[in-house]
């Protein structure tokens, strides 16, 4: 049986504490750099207090489960949907179209109406959506 001396040198380094460290380091430069760049600064447009003065008509396509469409609440075809919204465009350039479409309704049916109001060139367009959760 042999007895170890404990005075030998070691022939090996341990590299835990230095791995150790430099996982904390990592650590440490990861949360500095994601807290520098969450403060952002933006000069963002500020609104006026004054509500715009201006009225302009409102036209709300809706697209309802057949395929059907109606504007203002009227039964319209696609070809009566262009003359109304061309005849509301020569008396009132600025005028808004609301999109609205049933949840079952046919997808081509929004998009045809979307189509429409970009061919005829109306500015003011919306799509009308439901709450979150209804």
């Amino acid at each position: 049986m042999q007895v170890q001396n404990d005075a030998q040198p070691y022939d090996t380094i341990n590299i835990t504490p230095m791995l150790d460290l430099a996982y904390v380091l990592l650590v440490i430069f990861i949360l500095m750099t994601t807290a520098g760049v969450q403060g952002l600064t933006m000069n963002l447009p500020k609104p006026s207090n004054k509500p715009s003065t201006e009225k302009h008509d409102l036209k709300i396509v809706q697209v309802q489960q057949g395929g059907t469409l109606t504007i203002n609440g009227v039964g319209v075809s696609m070809a009566e949907l262009e003359s109304q919204l061309n005849q509301a465009k020569a008396m009132d350039p600025k005028f808004n179209v609301m999109i609205k479409g049933q949840a079952q309704a046919p997808y081509a049916g929004v998009i045809s109406v979307i189509d429409l109001v970009n061919r005829l060139e109306i500015e003011n367009v919306g799509l009308v959506t439901g709450k979150i959760g209804t």
